[in-house]
């Protein structure tokens, strides 16, 4: 089907804590669409109802209300699930056993036929990482073992659609970026990624667009760039300028920051060309002139701020 290879609409999930205590909305009324063969983020501050919405999508947790597709089919049923793999936040491995049985636990519970079982092992548990690991007890795994052994695990049934909740939660540098690879690697070859994060590095590596949630809601959605590009203002970098700024630079200028001998200060876009005038006038040399951003946390910082002007309870 041409449809988006991940349908959610109007999914809402209501928990009702202990008798007496208030209903609380974990998710309230969220509508994600992923095209297929892309990566798409779902990015939010931690809270935000991210996991709620995959549990729901998943069939782990009942909706209160909405609509969950799966190329096409009702993913909240068994049979709507056959194409997807999932990595849970924390993933959670029986400890005693050794890493390749685990995976192959996993590979029979997934349906793999008998004879592809032990091959697909084999090649898995190199392409996260975990060769020369096969044979050790999970109780000796450390968490970023685990965690690469929990994609392991998403990919064991050779999916279409992957789920990962937070996959490169405690992995060192290295580790994180393979994660990256392997995602570019699973697109490359025409499967659809939901990633759920809450880091900007991942997310921009890799993503396509991305749906940002706060509070059970969503707060955004698109173009990860465009969203983050603070309107109508213009970061400059410029060397050279040992006098410091000139002054009609500096009274256009703010946010100045000074570093051996570099100058970043942001101006307002109208004002770029008469700026970068006034610093070539001046002797300096202007190094790059890029979008003012925003960074995620920032971003993030913004959207709490908001959300509790408007006086709603998280």
């Amino acid at each position: 089907s041409n449809g988006p290879a991940i349908l959610i609409r109007g999914a809402h999930k209501r928990y009702k804590p202990i008798v007496g205590a208030p209903q609380r909305d974990a998710v309230r009324g969220v509508d994600i669409s992923v095209a297929p063969g892309t990566i798409h983020g779902l990015l939010g501050p931690n809270g935000a109802g991210k996991t709620t919405t995959i549990k729901m999508l998943l069939g782990l947790v009942r909706p209160t209300a909405g609509e969950f597709r799966i190329l096409g089919e009702d993913s909240t049923r068994p049979e709507g699930r056959r194409r997807v793999g999932f990595m849970p936040e924390q993933p959670y491995f029986p400890q005693h056993l050794r890493a390749a049985q685990a995976l192959r636990l996993y590979a029979q519970l997934a349906g793999v036929p008998r004879d592809e079982i032990g091959p697909r092992t084999t090649v898995l548990m190199e392409r996260v990482g975990l060769q020369g690991r096969e044979k050790t007890t999970l109780d000796a795994f450390s968490r970023g073992m685990l965690q690469r052994l929990g994609i392991a695990q998403a990919l064991i049934n050779q999916p279409e659609v992957v789920v990962l909740d937070e996959p490169a939660s405690g992995l060192d540098p290295v580790g994180q970026r393979d994660v990256r690879n392997l995602m570019l690697e699973l697109r490359e070859s025409g499967v659809t990624v939901l990633l759920s994060s809450h880091q900007r590095s991942e997310v921009e590596a890799v993503c396509d667009d991305v749906t940002i949630m706060n509070a059970g809601l969503v707060a955004a959605e698109g173009d990860l760039d465009a969203l983050l590009n603070v309107e109508g203002r213009t970061s400059i970098r410029v060397r050279g300028l040992e006098g410091g700024l000139p002054a009609r630079v500096a009274e256009l200028a703010s946010e100045v920051a000074v570093t051996g001998g570099v100058s970043v200060f942001s101006v307002a876009d109208e004002t770029v060309r008469a700026v970068i005038d006034a610093v070539d006038d001046a002797g300096g040399r202007v190094v790059s002139v890029t979008p003012v951003r925003d960074s995620l946390e920032d971003y993030f910082a913004r959207l709490l701020a908001t959300t509790a002007e408007g006086g709603e309870d998280r």
